[in-house]
């Protein structure tokens, strides 16, 4: 293992050099994320799956960072041009972008004009003109390179110039310094084509817009991206070209006079025009773009995470709602295990039957099988169903509940192969009753079924990186299913197949292992299970419980290698049965029994509490039993609701209305610029406050503060703006003085930092 790579590593997110060196090693032996996160938490003091994730891919990164900065120098040398300084800046490198702008002036170029003026002979000339020669004339300077291709002292100094515009755009610290004035004072301008087609205006604000780079929001650069490629839009960028122009004259001039001055400085115009500004202006596109998907990325992740974590609804009777109008609404009522009982249909808004004949249906399902909660899904018809579904818990007085569930992917599972083998004589719409039934019972048992790109939670998902998004989305349902474990006799071939150390082969083995054998009655016949060899049965078998087994223990998230410290701590404090929430582990019984803290924590939780599911500690669904129109709302109003989905802008909030309501992120906090993720998640029930009503488009904006806490910190706001900025001056009573800084004093400032003369 390379030991700077580790130092930078640690350093980065503050943690020390063994808890780096550990992760490596433990992932290098083959141990999973997971495996590491959960089980080796004195090893690497107890970092989580986050961190792990993060060293491996940093490490990674390193490694390729290094090999290609020895792959550069090689190159360079074999040129016969590596100096002492070209072997510093390489070694101060950080990024693989900075590697190539450096070896940039010795890659071959085969098909550019200053390659063309090179083959032609014409690298000397050029070489004379930088040398700044004080007397002399070019043209005869140039009758020495005329030649077969070369027939006239114009074509030779007009190659010589190509020759240095190419100079001037692969200066490698002259790129940089461009490059972050213009990340720094450029402003990004976009304007309507004129054959544009935007029919509904989508992106109408983006029609006559400009805006300093340094200042774009993630969401504008995804809109504006798609805008661009949707061609309703021109994208181009403005700054101060003329002084940098100038400023690349003189990095060649040198400051000093010549008799190739006006050669030297359209030649640093030309380098500027045709390459250095499109190819920086290109890299800056590029970053831009790479930034805001990289934050989509993780938004969806962190979207997808938290809806895979909402509390399962354990224990009850559900019915599955799938609403629909012409075609009906498909019903499956769902048992306390996920088993369909039965299906139904219901014509209550158009077609066969009338509302009175649905109702009727309705009534008899749910007394029949004893539903306790309706999963209504959310999509076509979705309100026009909870209202049926209060009038029918209201007319009958039924102790029933329901809640608005997501319906996003349920007719991809129901078209798929897996849900064809359950139900192989339900249609498709009867399946997608029992999908949106099961989310409500068990969110991650059934939406690990689903292509999470089809969950919608995520923003501009279709213009991301499709590799990029499935690792980090694999990452999160990684993270999920082994936070939660399985139940080793129920789980799905889905489920299991993401647990620590199985794939879908092994998966499909545990269930033909229980169809043939029964169930699971202890851990260690997972040894039995074709393809499942010791490494994957170390990986794997801590996060898989069997409940009602031959080993109390295996009910719980301790390990099998811990088993006898589990023991020997229970049998030192006098502890007989798991589950005593009460269990004392005085430090004087357990000081001898060489447990190690981390270890030692965990078995004291699993003995307390062996049945807990991480996801209790989440808010679950929310309950309704009555619905909420538009024309109900008044501003101010406080209402309770779920979060739908959280994007770079803000949060969409399901308040039982048509459609869900945005709280902005300027109304999510006391201060005025927050980041959503930080404020709310996916599946969080929150109070919000009506702040803004559109009756005759169905919008309604919320806050989620009170109007008169929005009012106040707003009004403070404005007359901070109006004071300015508040400075300490008791001393002196003297304001300071405010110095201007030019373009001139910061061009300065950025060439010293990155080394140029």
């Amino acid at each position: 293992m390379n030991s700077e790579i580790i130092s930078r590593i640690a350093a980065e997110k503050k943690i020390t050099l063994a808890q780096v060196q550990n992760t490596l090693s433990l992932l290098e032996e083959g141990n999973t994320v997971p495996f590491i996160a959960r089980y080796r938490k004195e090893a690497t003091q107890g970092l989580d799956e986050e961190q792990i994730i993060y060293i491996q891919k940093q490490y990674d990164y390193q490694q390729k960072l290094a090999e290609r900065k020895e792959d550069v120098l090689r190159l360079i040398e074999e040129q016969g041009k590596l100096t002492d300084e070209i072997r510093k800046s390489v070694a101060e490198c950080t990024k693989l972008s900075q590697v190539e702008d450096i070896y940039r002036p010795y890659a071959q170029k085969k098909k550019t004009r200053a390659a063309a003026a090179i083959n032609a002979g014409l690298q000397p000339f050029a070489d004379w003109m930088l040398s700044l020669p004080k007397e002399g004339n070019v043209e005869e300077e140039a009758q020495k390179y005329l030649n077969e291709t070369i027939t006239d002292t114009a074509a030779a100094i007009q190659g010589a110039k190509d020759i240095i515009a190419e100079v001037v755009s692969d200066d490698p610290k002259q790129r940089w310094a461009f490059k972050d004035t213009i990340l720094k004072t450029g402003v990004l301008v976009t304007k309507l084509k004129k054959d544009a087609k935007d029919e509904n205006r989508v992106y109408e604000m983006y029609y006559d817009r400009s805006e300093k780079v340094s200042q774009l929001a993630d969401h504008r650069i995804m809109a504006i991206d798609r805008a661009e490629k949707e061609k309703i839009i021109t994208v181009s960028f403005t700054y101060d070209d003329a002084h940098l122009k100038e400023l690349a004259y003189n990095a060649i001039a040198k400051g000093q006079k010549s008799i190739t001055d006006e050669l030297l400085k359209q030649a640093a115009e030309d380098g500027c025009d045709r390459l250095l500004f499109p190819s920086i202006e290109r890299e800056i596109r590029s970053e831009l773009s790479e930034r805001a998907q990289t934050k989509s990325i993780e938004i969806f992740s962190t979207n997808l995470e938290k809806l895979l974590l909402q509390p399962p609804l354990k224990g009850r009777i559900v019915l599955g709602f799938d609403p629909g109008y012409r075609n009906g609404c498909k019903l499956a009522v769902i048992d306390e295990t996920g088993k369909m009982l039965t299906v139904e249909k219901i014509y209550p808004f158009m077609g066969k039957g009338n509302q009175a004949e649905a109702k009727k249906k309705l009534v008899e399902l749910i007394r029949k099988y004893k539903v306790q909660i309706i999963a209504i899904g959310n999509g076509t018809a979705s309100r026009e169903s909870e209202k049926l579904c209060a009038e029918v818990i209201g007319e009958n007085d039924l102790d029933v509940s329901y809640a608005i569930v997501s319906e996003a992917g349920a007719s991809v599972w129901s078209a798929q192969e897996a849900a064809r083998a359950e139900f192989p004589d339900m249609a498709v719409e009867e399946r997608s009753a029992v999908s949106i039934g099961r989310r409500l019972l068990d969110p991650l048992a059934e939406l690990i079924k689903i292509d999470p790109k089809s969950i919608g939670v995520g923003q501009y998902q279709h213009d991301l990186p499709q590799k990029a998004l499935s690792e980090r989305l694999d990452e999160a349902i990684m993270k999920c299913v082994n936070r939660t474990g399985a139940d080793l006799n129920t789980a799905s071939q889905e489920l299991l197949t993401h647990i620590s150390g199985l794939n879908s082969g092994i998966a499909k083995e545990i269930v033909n292992y229980r169809n043939e054998n029964g169930r699971f009655t202890n851990r260690e016949q997972l040894l039995k299970v074709k393809k499942l060899g010791p490494k994957a049965y170390t990986q794997c078998a801590g996060f898989l419980r069997i409940t009602d087994g031959e080993e109390p223990l295996d009910q719980t998230s301790i390990h099998p290698e811990s088993y006898a410290a589990a023991r020997s701590l229970m049998n030192a404090c006098g502890i007989t049965k798991l589950g005593e929430a009460e269990a004392v582990f005085p430090e004087e019984k357990i000081k001898d029994l060489g447990i190690d803290s981390y270890t030692l924590k965990d078995i004291e939780d699993a003995i307390r509490q062996p049945l807990r599911d991480y996801r209790d500690q989440f808010e679950g669904a929310l309950l309704r039993s009555d619905v909420l129109e538009i024309k109900d709302l008044h501003i101010g109003d406080k209402l309770s609701g779920t979060v739908r989905n959280v994007v770079d802008f803000g949060a969409f909030v399901d308040i039982g209305l048509h459609e869900d309501g945005l709280v902005h992120t300027s109304r999510m906090s006391m201060r005025r610029n927050v980041v959503p993720t930080d404020v709310v998640s996916v599946g969080d029930i929150v109070d919000v406050w009506v702040y803004e009503i559109d009756e005759a488009r169905g919008r309604v904006a919320l806050s989620l503060l009170p109007i008169e806490k929005l009012q106040e910190r707003d009004a403070a706001y404005k007359n901070r703006k109006k004071k300015g900025p508040q400075k300490n001056n008791q001393k002196t009573n003297r304001k300071p003085e405010k110095k201007e800084v030019t373009m001139d004093d910061a061009m300065a400032r950025l060439m010293q930092r990155f080394g140029k003369n």
